[in-house]
């Protein structure tokens, strides 16, 4: 009882620290902290710490970060939470299959690409549009868990606005979902 009680305090801590980070970034007071940094390196040290998760399910991980031309201005805390957040999803809607997470320069050079990609469930087509919405969250989805409050999503994107980049999803019911997240190399665009 000790360890579920211990579980579920844990559970509520993460939950009341996320929306005191939306407040936060609703009132102007997010304090990044932007360092120039390896991402592609970075990430891939992230992406890593699902791996154990991602074998015992049954799953492929795979990581493919590509070295990028320049180190990119990121807030670390930020970063984190933007990959541990996509790759939870994945790994929350994947019974089987694999996850890839990507990082590589975007095709005009101005920019950083990270993709991760699942073959989970997916997302209907009607729930795209709100898929980034605060508390939103896909009703009778199939997912390894019944938690989650539906900010996930929401604080991710509002993290990778305050980096000058935009986030995207697509999914397909029954072949999986993947969403990009675009941020640009220079700090000047912060």
């Amino acid at each position: 009882r000790l360890e579920v009680a211990q579980r579920n305090s844990q559970r509520l801590l993460k939950l009341v620290n996320t929306l005191l980070d939306f407040s936060r970034i609703e009132a102007g007071r997010a304090n990044a902290d932007f360092q120039p940094t390896d991402l592609s390196r970075f990430t891939a040290e992230l992406a890593s710490n699902f791996q154990s998760a991602t074998d015992k399910a049954g799953l492929k991980l795979e990581i493919g970060c590509e070295p990028l031309p320049q180190r990119v201005p990121v807030d670390r805390d930020m970063w984190e939470k933007i990959v541990l957040n996509l790759l939870s999803n994945a790994f929350k809607f994947t019974f089987e299959g694999r996850i890839s997470i990507r990082m590589h320069a975007a095709e005009d050079g101005k920019s950083a690409e990270l993709v991760v990609r699942d073959t989970g469930v997916g997302i209907p087509a009607h729930e795209l549009p709100r898929l980034f919405e605060r508390f939103h969250r896909v009703e009778n989805q199939k997912s390894r868990s019944f938690e989650g409050s539906g900010i996930g999503l929401a604080l991710v994107q509002e993290l990778v606005k305050l980096h000058g980049g935009s986030l995207v999803a697509e999914s397909e019911v029954g072949s999986g979902t993947s969403f990009k997240v675009s941020i640009p190399l220079a700090s000047d665009v912060l």
